[in-house]
């Protein structure tokens, strides 16, 4: 997999459905904060729960730098209400049934069942900040916080 966007590219815009039933895109934030959005395979998986569980950890953290954090999945937005009440997830899940949005970041995966697991950070002027296309769960919220500061600095 190789993912077309890179840092510096202008983020392509998106809009979906998210858990609590507002629709949520990148106008929300533009001008106003950066944003760290991830594409995860599958709701309530080892690996998804790990990594949303992290982020959730760390959530407060990240916000104070100025970001929010948006994950995207193909899951309904019934699975993602249910993902996000059963591990206390705060922040927002929206869902790409028409992978519109997995499909503009180039990270749907071969099969079109699911996403790679990638993430964009998104600054304020709407580029793209950085990539994470290779997303190892046990780090990744450290390397996401590490860039963040970055951006900052």
């Amino acid at each position: 997999m190789e993912i077309k966007l890179k840092a510096g590219d202008p983020a392509p815009d998106f809009e979906g459905p998210t858990s609590d039933g507002s629709r949520l895109g990148l106008k929300n934030f533009l001008g106003k904060k950066n944003v760290v959005l991830y594409f995860y395979p599958k709701d309530d998986t080892p690996g998804c729960t790990k990594e949303a569980c992290s982020f959730r950890d760390n959530l407060q953290p990240i916000r104070d730098m100025g970001a929010e954090i948006i994950g995207v999945s193909l899951d309904s937005i019934e699975s993602h209400g249910k993902f996000a009440s059963k591990y206390d997830l705060s922040f927002p899940l929206i869902s790409d049934k028409e992978k519109r949005i997995a499909n503009a970041y180039g990270v749907l995966r071969d099969t079109g069942t699911s996403t790679n697991r990638v993430t964009f950070i998104i600054d304020k002027t709407g580029k793209i900040a950085k990539v994470f296309p290779k997303v190892d769960v046990t780090k990744h919220t450290e390397e996401v916080v590490s860039a963040l500061k970055e951006l900052a600095s």
